[in-house]
């Protein structure tokens, strides 16, 4: 069943809204969070109407999907395509050709291959690296949950930090889904720490991104330092 314009309008504004308002009360600049409107199983209609009324950002969780959008909306100027979902290194030739942001960058091996095909492409791909903090097993992304093992992590990122064609601007996660949001804030709160602990141990490298929040938990997120939301339903309903 499609969601009349005004509809998606009305939520979308919504959203904003609270996040201005959760931003001003803790001394957020509101500007520096940018909203991703996740349109995984939407169609393209859905993404046309998001267009008509300014949003610019989408986020697809499956390389195909995400491709088959972008390619029946070239026309539309200042579209930022995101893939958010978890990414088989065999995709990462259309990563590279087709995204313009990857969220979930997770292993060097994926990154080796990206870098690769961004170098035939003459071209660079911003990206986060996808971290575990939360310690769920379903969950893909470098293991972070225990900050005892960070340092653990630091070979890997360091290898990923010095290929060319990929820049880095911070890290990405996701939080257990909980009716209560509160219950997501140690985990975007462990993120915020992890990204911290990796500013002083690369000091030359971009940490300023968080990807974290989406629709059941956005404003915690905000608090804890997200500036970038990856939210679906609250905009356009559950499908």
């Amino acid at each position: 069943m499609s969601i009349p314009t005004e509809k998606i309008k009305e939520n979308y504004e919504k959203v904003l809204e609270h996040i201005n308002q959760t931003a001003v009360r803790i001394g957020r600049d509101p500007s520096e969070i940018k909203v991703v409107v996740v349109t995984k199983t939407h169609p393209v209609e859905v993404i046309e109407q998001l267009y008509s009324i300014g949003v610019r950002d989408f986020g697809e969780n499956r390389v195909n999907e995400g491709i088959n959008k972008k390619i029946s909306l070239l026309e539309k100027v200042g579209v930022q395509w995101h893939m958010i979902g978890h990414v088989q290194s065999r995709k990462s030739e259309q990563i590279a050709e087709h995204f313009d942001v990857l969220h979930s960058l997770d292993r060097p091996k994926l990154a080796n291959r990206l870098d690769h095909f961004l170098a035939e492409k003459k071209k660079a791909l911003p990206v986060l690296l996808q971290v575990n903090v939360s310690g769920e097993e379903s969950k893909s992304g470098l293991s972070g949950a225990d900050e005892s093992n960070w340092d653990t992590l630091l070979p890997e990122i360091e290898t990923i930090l010095s290929l060319a064609n990929l820049e880095v601007s911070g890290l990405m996660t996701m939080a257990p889904y909980d009716k209560n949001p509160e219950n997501a804030r140690p985990v975007f709160r462990r993120l915020r720490k992890l990204r911290d602990y990796l500013a002083i141990k690369f000091p030359k490298s971009n940490w300023q991104d968080l990807s974290m929040g989406m629709s059941a938990d956005y404003t915690v997120a905000v608090q804890e330092d997200a500036t970038i939301l990856r939210i679906g339903s609250e905009i356009l309903g559950s499908r």
